[in-house]
C-alpha cells in the first residue's frame, strides 16, 4: 500500500457540475452520480485493479440533479433502488434496469439538495423549503419542521428513528419518531454535510470551513480546521472514524485520528461532493464535470502519464485570490522561487512565490516531501486602475460598480462585480450585505447579466443558480406535577377531577372486548384491533362536579360569575347529558356551557368536566363541534392543554378531545385538526400523573381507529410518532395497554404502516411489555403485535 492517496481514474461523462455521489450495492464497488445536466449515472468497475464504466444512464428531473441516494435492496428489489433530487422539486426513484423513473415523490416546495436511506425502505430528505420529509415507498410519511432555512443536509442514523438535518441556519436537529429531541449549536455558517461515524457520534461540515465531531447526546467533542473556504461534503472511511472532505477551496482532504493527513488539489474550483468506496478508495465530483477516484493502492494507482497529465492539469489552473484560499497578497513581500528550497512545516501548506512578475502558488506533500504546484495567481498583478482600466472599490479592482436603486425614496447601492464572477452569488452577497428583501435576487442578478452584455463566465440561466453558495460558477475547462386529587381551594377528599374512579382500572372489564376476562394467549389479534369504535371517558358524578362548580363560582371575579339561573341551566344540562334521554339541550343551555368554560384557569376545571360528559350527547357534539364553531371551540381547549398550564385542565381538556369522538362531527373535528393537538398532547409526555397518561393513550387510541378507517399513511406516521414517544415515557399499564392497542389498529392490514413503525424502531420499545404477567392482557396484546410487525 502507498502512503498517500493519488489518482487512480478520470471519468468524464457528465456536462456539468458533478453534485452529488453515494456508493452503490449493486455491482459491488459500484456508485452512482448525478449532475447538474439533469441526469443520474451509476458507474461500475470495469476490471479488478482499476476503472470504471458507465453501466446505467437515468433522466427524469426537468431541472438540475442535486442529491442522490441508494435504497439498499428488498425483497421486492434485490439490487436496491437509487434515490435522486432536483431543484425540479421532485424526487426519482429509479431500478437499476430502467432509465425512468419508477415513481416520482412529489411534496417539496422547492430545491431536494440532501436525501438519505435507512431500513425497511425509509427515505429522508431536505430542501430549500426549509423542511425535511420522511418517505416509505411512494408515500409521505411525515414532514419534519423546525429549521429557519434550508435543510442542506440529512442522515439517518444507525439508531432505529434517530435522524439528523443539518441547515442553513447554522444548526443540526436531531429528531425521533419525527418530534425534535435536540438542536446542536456551534457553527457559525450554513451546514452542508452530516456523516455518522457509529451509533452515538456524527460529524458535521460547514461553509464556516470547519469540521465538528458530536455526540448525540449535544456535546461536540471536536472541532476541525483545515479548509480555507465553504466545505460542502464529508464522508467517512467504511468501519472507521477517518473521514474526507471537499469544498470550495479546490481541495479534497484526508482526515485521520482528527488531523488532516493529506491534501489533494483538483483543476476545478467548486468540489462538490465525495464518497468513499468499501475498498477505501475515494471518489469525488467537481464543477468542470469530472469524476475522479483516488486511492492508496498501488494496484489501482494511474499511470506515471496520467499522474503526471494530472498534476499539470492542477498547475495550470487559475486560482482566484478573492475565493479566500491564499489570504491577503502583498506583492512586495512576496519571495522568489528559493522560498520552495525549504521543506513545508505541514500536509496542505501554501505558499506564494513571485516569478518574473508572476504569482503561482505552491502546496506542501508530506508524503511526496516537495512543493506542488497548484496553480498561477490571477488578478494579482497590482495593476493600477489607470493601467488596468479597472474601476476601484473599497480598496480593490472590479470589472465593474454598479448603482442599485432599490426605490425612489430610498439610498443607492454600490454593487461591484466580476466578469470571472457568479452574477447569482454577486446578487445574493449584495441582498445579504445591505439587508435588502431576497425576492429582489432573480432581479439583481438579471441586472448584472444585462450590463455586463455577456461578459460572464458565470450561468445566466435560473435553473443552474445556487443562491447560497454561487454554485453556478461552473467555467469550462477550469476549475409539571401530578394531580394528586386534592383540591386546592378545600383540601382533599371531596370532588377530585381526574381521580381513579374516572378512569378504567385493571381487571374490570376489558373496554376493548367487552369482557371481563383478559383472553388466553390463543386469542386471535382481532380480540384487539383493528379498533372499530371510540374509547370515552365516562365516570361522572354529576352532583359532586355541579357542587364544585356553586363552590368556586363564589370567589371568580364579578365580571365572570355565573348567575343562580346560570347554575340551574347547567345542571338541567349535566341531567340532560349523562342520563339516557331523548332531550336535546337548549340554546341557553349551550350558551351557559361556554361561559362556564370561560372561568378563569384556577376554577375552570369542573366546567371543563361538565364539558366532557356534555361533548357524548350528539346534539351538543354537532353544536361545538360544527365548522361555525370549530375554531373558537379548538383554540380555547388548546390554551387549557398547554404543557406549562394547570394539570387538572390538562388531563379533563385531554378526555374531551378523546370523547368528541364518540360523534361524527366530532370525528372530523378532531381529523382536520390533529396535527396541532396531537403535537401539542404529547408534551404532556413528561408528566407524573398516570392519569394524563392514560388520557394521552386513549387519545391516540381513537386517532389511529379513525386512521385505520381511512386510511391515512401521513396521519398514521404522526400517530405512530406519537405512540412512539409516549410508549418510552408511560409507567402505568393501562396507559400501555392502550398504547399496544392503537398501535396494533395503526398497522393492521397496512404494510406500509408497519415497515414505517419497524423504522421507527417500536418493535424493540414494546417487547419489555412482552414479559409482564398482570394483568395477561398486557402481554398478550404485546405478542400479538410484534406478530404484525
Amino acid at each position: 500500500m502507498a502512503s498517500s492517496y493519488r489518482l487512480s481514474c478520470t471519468l468524464p461523462g457528465h456536462e456539468l457540475d458533478v453534485r452529488g455521489l453515494a456508493c452503490g450495492y449493486f455491482p459491488e464497488g459500484s456508485f452512482v452520480s448525478v449532475s447538474r445536466d439533469r441526469s443520474a449515472r451509476l458507474w461500475a468497475p470495469s476490471s479488478p485493479h482499476r476503472g470504471f464504466v458507465e453501466m446505467h444512464c437515468m433522466l427524469g428531473h426537468s431541472g438540475f440533479v442535486s442529491s442522490v441516494c441508494i435504497i439498499p435492496a428488498s425483497d421486492n428489489y434485490p439490487r436496491g433502488l437509487i434515490a435522486t433530487g432536483g431543484n425540479d422539486h421532485n424526487i426519482c426513484v429509479f431500478t437499476l434496469d430502467n432509465p425512468n423513473p419508477l415513481y416520482v415523490l412529489k411534496g417539496h416546495r422547492n430545491t431536494v439538495c440532501s436525501l438519505s436511506s435507512g431500513k425497511f425502505g425509509t427515505l429522508l430528505s431536505g430542501s430549500w423549503d426549509t423542511t425535511a420529509k420522511v418517505w416509505l415507498n411512494d408515500k409521505c410519511m411525515m414532514t419534519l419542521q423546525g429549521h429557519t432555512a434550508a435543510v442542506w443536509a440529512v442522515k439517518i442514523l444507525p439508531e432505529q428513528g434517530l435522524m439528523l438535518t443539518g441547515s442553513a441556519d447554522k444548526t443540526i436537529k436531531l429528531w425521533k419518531a419525527g418530534r425534535c429531541e435536540k438542536t446542536f449549536t456551534g457553527h457559525e455558517d450554513c451546514v452542508r454535510g452530516l456523516a455518522t461515524l457509529n451509533k452515538t457520534e456524527f460529524l458535521s461540515c460547514s461553509n464556516d470551513a470547519s469540521v465538528r465531531r458530536w455526540n448525540i447526546s449535544g456535546e461536540c467533542l471536536h472541532v476541525c480546521f483545515g479548509h480555507t473556504n465553504f466545505i460542502y461534503s464529508i464522508s467517512a472511511f467504511p468501519g472507521s472514524e477517518d473521514f474526507v472532505t471537499t469544498g470550495e477551496d479546490r481541495s479534497l482532504r484526508i482526515w485521520k485520528g482528527g488531523e488532516c493527513t493529506q491534501t489533494v488539489r483538483l483543476p476545478a474550483q467548486s468540489v462538490w461532493c465525495c464518497c468513499v468506496l468499501e475498498n477505501g478508495d475515494i471518489v469525488v465530483g467537481a464543477s468542470d464535470g469530472m469524476i475522479r477516484v483516488f486511492t492508496e493502492s498501488l494496484e489501482r494507482r494511474a499511470s506515471d502519464q496520467e499522474l503526471k497529465a494530472f498534476e499539470e492539469e492542477v498547475s495550470e489552473a487559475t486560482i482566484d485570490p478573492k475565493t479566500g484560499d491564499l489570504g491577503d497578497i502583498n506583492l512586495d513581500e512576496l519571495p522568489g522561487k528559493e522560498h520552495l528550497d525549504d521543506p513545508g512545516t505541514r500536509e496542505g501548506q501554501t505558499r506564494l512565490v513571485k516569478i518574473e512578475g508572476k504569482i503561482e502558488a505552491y502546496q506542501w506533500s508530506s508524503s511526496e516531501k516537495k512543493w506542488m504546484k497548484i496553480g498561477d495567481v490571477v488578478g494579482s498583478s497590482g495593476a493600477t486602475q489607470q493601467t488596468s482600466g479597472r474601476v476601484l472599490f473599497e480598496g480593490k479592482e472590479y470589472d465593474y460598480v454598479f448603482t442599485i436603486d432599490v426605490n425612489e425614496s430610498g439610498p443607492s447601492y454600490k454593487l461591484p462585480y466580476n466578469i470571472s464572477d457568479d452574477p447569482w452569488l454577486v446578487a445574493y452577497n449584495f441582498l445579504q450585505k445591505n439587508d435588502l428583501n431576497p425576492m429582489f435576487l432573480d432581479q439583481v442578478a438579471k441586472f448584472i447579466i444585462d450590463n455586463t452584455k455577456g461578459q460572464t463566465l458565470g450561468p445566466t440561466n435560473t435553473e443552474f443558480a445556487d443562491p447560497f453558495t454561487g454554485g453556478g460558477r461552473y467555467i469550462p475547462g477550469s476549475s409539571s406535577g401530578p394531580v394528586t386529587g386534592a383540591d386546592p381551594f378545600t383540601g382533599a377528599g371531596r370532588y377530585i377531577p381526574g381521580s381513579t374512579a374516572d378512569t378504567v382500572t385493571l381487571g374490570e372489564s376489558d373496554p376493548f372486548t367487552g369482557k371481563n376476562a383478559y383472553r388466553s394467549a390463543t386469542a386471535e389479534a382481532n380480540i384487539y384491533f383493528p379498533k372499530k369504535e371510540a374509547v370515552t371517558f365516562d365516570q361522572a358524578n354529576p352532583a359532586q362536579i355541579l357542587g364544585k362548580v356553586k363552590e368556586l363560582n363564589g370567589i371568580a371575579p364579578e365580571e365572570q360569575k355565573l348567575a343562580e339561573e346560570d347554575l340551574i341551566l347547567l345542571e338541567k344540562l349535566l341531567s340532560v347529558t349523562c342520563k339516557p334521554s331523548v332531550e336535546t339541550p337548549t340554546a341557553p343551555q349551550m350558551e351557559t356551557l361556554w361561559k362556564a368554560v370561560h372561568l378563569p384557569e384556577d376554577i375552570v376545571f369542573p366546567a371543563l368536566d361538565i364539558l366532557r360528559l356534555s361533548i357524548r350527547h350528539p346534539s351538543v357534539n354537532e353544536n361545538l363541534c360544527s365548522d361555525e364553531a370549530t375554531g373558537q371551540f379548538c383554540s380555547h381547549l388548546m390554551k387549557l392543554l398547554n404543557h406549562q398550564g394547570k394539570p387538572a385542565n390538562q388531563l379533563l381538556t385531554l378526555r374531551i378531545f378523546c370523547n368528541c369522538f364518540a360523534w361524527q362531527p366530532g370525528q372530523k373535528l378532531m381529523m382536520s385538526h390533529r396535527d396541532q393537538i396531537l403535537s401539542q398532547a404529547i408534551e404532556l409526555k413528561a408528566s407524573g400523573n398516570k392519569n394524563i397518561h392514560i388520557a394521552l393513550a386513549t387519545l391516540a387510541l381513537n386517532y389511529a381507529t379513525c386512521l385505520h378507517q381511512v386510511n391515512d399513511i401521513e396521519g398514521k406516521a404522526q400517530c405512530l410518532s406519537v405512540v412512539s414517544t409516549a410508549v418510552e415515557m408511560v409507567q402505568d399499564l393501562e396507559a400501555a395497554f392502550r398504547l399496544l392497542v392503537a398501535l396494533g389498529t395503526l398497522i393492521s392490514d397496512d404494510a406500509n404502516a408497519v415497515q414505517l413503525a419497524k423504522s421507527l424502531g417500536i418493535d424493540s420499545q414494546i417487547k419489555k411489555y412482552a414479559a409482564v404477567s398482570e394483568p395477561a392482557k398486557i402481554s398478550e396484546c404485546c405478542k400479538l403485535v410484534l406478530n404484525l410487525l
